[in-house]
């Protein structure tokens, strides 16, 4: 597989929302909002992208007793450099994310595609699977999160389509989480069988 497959491979047939349903927490709690999905969904493509290249640099040096714990330290060291670099450069995004930025260190993604994919394969690959699975990523996040913000408050990355009378609180809400992604889920089903 060449590396522009591994990446749209990412991106539509492993998405990792919308085909192979992980990562549901951070999917349901960060997506308030546009901005919210987007900034989670770039913070989880950036640890994807390092510790898929440093995994898959060092896979062989680590013996099979300690795999698991020696990428979750990977990934957690990616992840501390992240959150260290969020909290001094967006501020803002960082506390509205809150703990759903350490915990992409146990996020079933990140570790999964170093186990199944980083662990055998070229560092390139392994780079490139990153960027895709972290675009499809991104992409599910801010859609959901954008359709949550325009029916649950009129907006869309802030900016007012109509007044906030109008909204729908279900969807601001947890329920509103529950029933955007299904939705999502279904049309995401449809289109991709009619292609």
């Amino acid at each position: 597989m060449n590396k522009i497959q591994i990446i749209v491979n990412g991106i539509i047939k492993e998405n990792p929302v919308f085909a192979l349903l992980l990562g549901m927490c951070p999917t349901l709690g960060t997506t308030t909002s546009a901005i919210n999905g987007l900034g989670m969904g770039v913070a989880t493509m950036v640890v994807l992208m390092c510790s898929n290249t440093v995994i898959s640099l060092i896979k062989r040096l680590i013996p099979d007793m300690v795999r698991i714990p020696s990428f979750i330290v990977v990934i957690a060291t990616f992840v501390t450099v992240l959150e260290m670099l969020m909290k001094a450069y967006a501020p803002a995004l960082y506390a509205s994310l809150g703990l759903f930025i350490p915990l992409i260190v146990v996020n079933c993604i990140v570790l999964g595609r170093a186990e199944s994919f980083a662990a055998k394969n070229s560092v390139g690959d392994s780079f490139c699977d990153g960027i895709g699975i972290g675009l499809g990523f991104t992409l599910a996040l801010t859609a959901l999160g954008a359709v949550r913000e325009i029916l649950g408050s009129g907006k869309i990355f802030g900016f007012s389509l109509w007044s906030e009378d109008y909204g729908i609180l279900a969807f601001v809400l947890a329920p509103g989480a529950f029933i955007a992604l299904a939705y999502l889920i279904v049309i995401v089903n449809k289109l991709s069988k009619k292609a």
